[in-house]
C-alpha cells in the first residue's frame, strides 16, 4: 500500500503528497482504472477527460501495462483530450495526437472513434463550430467521469493562460511566454512554437464529476503554492479549482515543496 501525507488545506481540498513522483502516478493510474472496471461491471462508458507533457506520461505507463499485464480492457473508454496546439497537423512529432499515440493509444486496446482531440488542421474560420461540438459531444457523453490535469508554470490548466475566465469553454486561445518558452526543446527553438491552441475551457474542466490535478518536480512548487494557496484569480487559472470539492491535488514531495 502506498503511503501518502494528505493536508487538509481547507474543507474543500484534499491535497495528496508522495515521496516519488511514480507513487503519484501509480495512485492515478489506479484510480482510473477502477473507474474504468466500474463502469464495465454496470455496462456503461467511462469518459476521461486526458492531458499531455511530461507529468502524465507515469499515469499512462500504468495504465498500458495494467492493460498488458492484468488484463485492463478500454474497449469501454472515451477520451477527451485537454488541447491541442494550432496550427498542428497530428503526424508531427509534437502534436498530442502523437504523443497520445506513443504514450497510450497504440497500446491498449481503445476503439479508435471513441478518442477524441482537438484538430490542430482547421481553418481559422472552422474553428468555433469545431469547438461548439466538441463541447457538444463531451454533453452527449453524459459529461467527463475523470478530468486529469497537469499545470503549467503560468498557472494553467489545459492551455487556460493567465487572463481565462472561469466561464470559458472550447475555443482558439494565444500562448503565454512562460508556456512557449517552456516547450521550447520539443520544438528546436522558442521561435519555432505555436504561438496558438485550441483547449477545452475551464468550465468544461470543472464540470467534470472528478478532477486529479497530478503535480511533479521542483519545477511547479512555485506555481503550486500560487494555485493552492493564492488568491482565486483568472492570473492563475488552476487557482479556480480551489473553489471544488471534487478535486484531489497529487504532488510528490518535490511539488509540494513550498506549501
Amino acid at each position: 500500500m502506498i503511503k501518502n501525507k494528505v493536508l487538509e488545506h481547507s474543507l474543500q481540498q484534499t491535497i495528496k503528497v508522495y515521496k516519488h513522483a511514480d507513487e503519484a502516478s501509480l495512485y492515478v493510474a489506479d484510480k482510473i482504472a477502477q473507474l474504468i472496471r466500474k463502469k464495465q461491471d454496470l455496462g456503461e462508458l467511462a469518459v476521461l477527460g486526458l492531458a499531455t507533457g511530461s507529468t502524465p506520461k507515469g499515469v499512462y505507463r500504468e495504465l498500458v501495462r495494467l492493460h498488458q499485464n492484468d488484463g485492463l480492457s478500454f474497449q469501454n473508454v472515451v477520451t477527451f483530450n485537454l488541447d491541442e496546439y494550432y496550427p498542428m497537423h497530428p503526424v508531427e512529432d509534437q502534436s498530442y495526437v502523437a504523443f497520445m499515440k506513443h504514450n497510450l493509444f497504440n497500446h491498449i486496446d481503445i476503439p479508435v472513434h471513441q478518442i477524441h482531440i482537438p484538430d490542430g488542421t482547421l481553418s481559422l474560420e472552422g474553428i468555433q463550430a469545431y469547438c461548439d461540438l466538441y463541447e457538444q459531444k463531451i454533453v452527449d457523453f453524459g459529461g467527463l467521469d475523470v478530468q486529469l490535469l497537469g499545470i503549467g508554470r503560468s498557472g494553467h490548466i489545459g492551455f487556460n493562460e493567465p487572463g481565462s475566465l472561469q466561464n470559458s469553454i472550447t475555443r482558439l486561445v494565444s500562448l503565454d511566454d512562460i508556456t512557449r518558452a517552456d516547450a521550447s526543446d520539443d520544438f528546436g527553438g522558442k521561435d519555432n512554437v505555436p504561438t496558438q491552441a485550441i483547449t477545452m475551457g475551464i468550465q468544461t474542466i470543472i464540470q467534470a464529476k472528478q478532477i486529479f490535478l497530478l503535480a511533479l518536480s521542483q519545477r511547479k512548487a512555485e506555481i503550486i503554492k500560487k494555485a493552492l494557496k493564492g488568491e482565486i484569480s483568472a492570473s492563475v487559472p488552476a487557482s479556480f479549482l480551489q473553489q471544488l470539492e471534487h478535486v484531489e491535488y497529487i504532488l510528490d514531495q518535490e511539488a509540494a515543496a513550498f506549501l
